[in-house]
């Protein structure tokens, strides 16, 4: 049997780059993040077009977003192919907010030397799979990491051009590694729900499951300084979207899957959509511990510098949401 691989490690990978929607907002939100008279502030928010990033997802379909932003903001969704993209995207001024994996938040924070961005919220742990793995989304993002790092610790050794002992290719969108792999042309994948439950009916194995945060929601420094009650918006829309997830599961797996739709074209199996939301756990939490392992094992393969991720989360705007709404705060 063909063995695919898994890694629940952290990542997001999409799968369109370059379809973007916005919407304005709505005049029965009670946001007064701009003062009487202004013209509304454009967000430009990323995200992916994977499972990983249903509460961006579920949010932009139920309006959460624009509901939150009220008449001081307008939101411009763009969907990107990896997260590498939208780091790429943060650091040229073309993004103030996005939803990403870890490896590409912390590059955003080492490429711009702590000064590009900030992680404000998570939004998912798990949903993504390791193994005998030859495909991923891009070359230093969160899957990518995974899987050469699971490589390592079985004694194979990769390179960032394709030598060594085991060949990694970058494949995108993420949807083409999965026809990649059931016509035979590559041996398994690391990729994020809900392309790994793909893998997994065309008769791949799950070698590994790897907890830990995969998705976060990080803005600007410079867009959280000059627009913090903006940034409370998206926060209670995320925070939303993510008590939705929990109490109406169903709804939110239609939500999801039909925005994703509405990018590629063609929804999903249900069934492949529940199973993926089955692997994730949707959660503000960013898991902090977690983030600090992905950033070791990337520097061990030699994928990123040593790293101090002192300050990269700025989180008191978060808690004060959830102490709003009753739930639990969270800590770096």
């Amino acid at each position: 049997m063909r063995r695919v691989t898994t890694a629940a490690m952290i990542g997001a990978a999409l799968l369109l780059a370059g379809c973007s929607s916005s919407s304005s907002s709505s005049s029965g939100s009670t946001s007064t993040a701009n003062a009487a008279g202004s013209s509304p502030v454009t967000v430009r928010l990323g995200f992916q077009g994977n499972i990983t990033h249903a509460p961006a997802l579920v949010a932009l379909k139920e309006g959460f977003f624009t509901k939150a932003l009220g008449p001081a903001g307008t939101l411009k969704a763009t969907a990107f192919s990896a997260g590498t993209e939208e780091t790429t995207a943060i650091l040229s001024g073309q993004l103030d907010a996005a939803y990403v994996g870890p490896n590409p938040a912390i590059n955003a924070w080492q490429k711009s030397n702590g000064t590009a961005i900030k992680i404000v919220s998570g939004a998912a742990t798990g949903g993504a799979s390791i193994g005998k793995s030859l495909a991923t989304p891009s070359l230093g993002n969160t899957q990518d990491v995974a899987l050469r790092y699971w490589l390592k610790q079985n004694g194979l050794t990769t390179t960032i051009t394709g030598g060594g002992d085991a060949l990694v290719k970058p494949t995108k969108p993420n949807s083409a590694a999965v026809l990649e792999f059931k016509s035979g042309q590559i041996a398994g994948a690391s990729e994020p729900a809900p392309y790994d439950v793909q893998m997994v009916n065309d008769g791949g194995t799950v070698l590994l499951k790897e907890p830990g945060v995969t998705t976060v929601l990080v803005v600007t420094q410079s867009f959280l300084s000059a627009h913090p009650a903006i940034v409370d918006d998206l926060l209670k829309a995320q925070v939303q979207a993510n008590a939705f997830i929990k109490s109406n599961p169903t709804q939110a797996q239609a939500d999801a899957n039909a925005e994703l739709a509405s990018y590629t074209g063609k929804p999903l199996k249900p069934d492949i959509v529940a199973a993926s939301f089955k692997e994730i756990t949707f959660t503000n939490d960013p898991a902090a511990a977690s983030l600090k392992t992905a950033a070791n094992q990337a520097v061990s393969l030699g994928l990123l510098k040593p790293v101090n991720l002192n300050g990269i989360y700025e989180l008191g705007p978060l808690n004060q949401v959830l102490a709003a709404v009753g739930e639990s705060q969270v800590d770096s």
